[in-house]
């Protein structure tokens, strides 16, 4: 037996990511995959070549347990199915990895975290983006390294033209529930400090191929005095930024700037050269390469590691629930047309 034997649950196009990490591990042992279309179960077991059970439905699963012997359950279905294959698995005794977001609902996602401290268990969710090296590389410079001295202001610019299919086309605030997520989690880590308000104007243009919102404006406060401005559109044609964001940080002593991708700068005040517009003098941010893992498997690693060594994940659901919380906070402003307390 290895030291987790996983039931991975959905069985679409993200859970490719999920299934070439655990099969790379050499402790996982893929014990089955479940899907309610369980043809897609069958044909990533056939892809995979792997031999293993397949379900429709997770209880199933656990109704051969005595086999199977799972432990440790991922979730990659569907933002709307997440509470549900949460709860049972840790109703299961089985610890939780997931995608995000990890509840359509504040309520929703009280239940999963109220669900992991019954049981005894944990649930980490899948935020990648902040352990892009761009990301590490700023906080580092910010908070540890003082750059820019005090931070004031932070923003982030995020517009792609994204044609999905699926059920994304058919979601109520798309952006902000199944991609904002991303941004605001990543806000609150540049940040190093959590939400308080949030004033959102979501909209729909015309053209867009999207049921719900897809374009949205948002200003949070947080705890430490610094504002952040979320502006992104999932129906924007042309000139598109990075998935990561366009990334400014204002602070005391300067700028950081950052494109997503390798363009990571600073300007800082030149203290002899001041003037109506101070001089600034521009410095690149190391954003070293090592052999430690980045993105997708950077957040499976820490989670794996968090697993072994017994503690609360980085991306543990209790944490994950102050950027969600910026979620569901900018969904209802949007809705009422007024500032949010978080």
């Amino acid at each position: 037996m290895k030291k987790f034997n996983v039931l991975l649950v959905g069985c679409g196009g993200m859970a490719n990511t999920w299934l070439r990490y655990l099969k790379n591990r050499p402790d996982v042992q893929v014990a089955g995959l479940c899907d309610i279309i369980i043809e897609k179960a069958e044909k990533m077991r056939a892809d995979y070549d792997m031999d293993c059970k397949i379900f429709d439905e997770i209880k199933k699963a656990f109704d051969n347990n005595n086999e199977l012997r799972i432990n440790l359950v991922a979730d990659c279905t569907t933002p709307d199915a997440h509470e549900y294959i949460v709860t049972t698995a840790l109703g299961f005794a089985c610890n939780v990895i997931g995608e995000k977001p990890m509840a359509e609902t504040r309520k929703q996602a009280l239940n999963e975290i109220n669900a992991a401290k019954e049981a005894g268990k944990t649930y980490a969710v899948m935020q990648n983006r902040i352990y892009m090296t761009g990301m590490r590389a700023i906080k580092k410079a910010v908070h540890e390294e003082n750059v820019i001295g005090q931070l004031g202001y932070i923003g982030s610019d995020f517009f792609i033209g994204a044609h999905f299919g699926g059920f994304r086309d058919l979601m109520d605030n798309v952006l902000i529930l199944d991609m904002a997520i991303h941004t605001f989690y990543q806000a609150r880590f540049l940040a190093n400090s959590n939400p308080v308000s949030v004033y959102c104007h979501e909209f729909n243009p015309s053209w867009s191929w999207y049921k719900g919102n897809a374009s949205a404006v948002a200003i949070f406060e947080f705890e430490n005095g610094a504002v952040y401005n979320y502006t992104g559109s999932w129906c924007s044609e042309g000139h598109n930024t990075s998935w990561e964001c366009d990334w400014r940080l204002i602070g005391a002593k300067g700028t950081v700037k950052w494109d997503g991708g390798d363009n990571l700068t600073a300007d800082i005040i030149k203290p002899d050269e001041k003037g109506f517009i101070n001089a600034c003098e521009r410095i690149s941010i190391d954003m070293p390469k090592t052999e430690k893992n980045y993105g997708h498997e950077g957040c499976f690693d820490e989670m794996f590691n968090a697993l072994i060594e017994e503690r609360a994940a980085e991306t543990d659901c209790n944490d994950n629930y102050f950027a969600m919380n910026m979620v569901y906070g900018a969904i209802e402003s949007a809705k009422y047309n007024k500032k949010v307390m978080l």
